[in-house]
């Protein structure tokens, strides 16, 4: 027989930790550097990406 392997679910805060503030509208935005000419547009953009929700936004320059 195989090793039984205890299962343990993640607490409350600890699923939902940092959550909470970009609710409030603090996100933690950082530039992603992949994305860096929209296509459909035809401009460069500049793509942020929330380090703790994944939330995007984009400025063209």
């Amino acid at each position: 027989m195989g090793d039984v392997v205890p299962f343990k679910k993640p607490k409350l805060s600890e699923k939902h930790k940092g959550k909470s503030l970009c609710r409030s509208g603090f996100h933690k935005w950082q530039v992603v550097k992949e994305k860096q000419f929209d296509v459909k547009r035809g401009k460069l953009v500049t793509v942020y990406r929330c380090s703790r929700c994944q939330a995007e936004k984009v400025t063209s320059h």
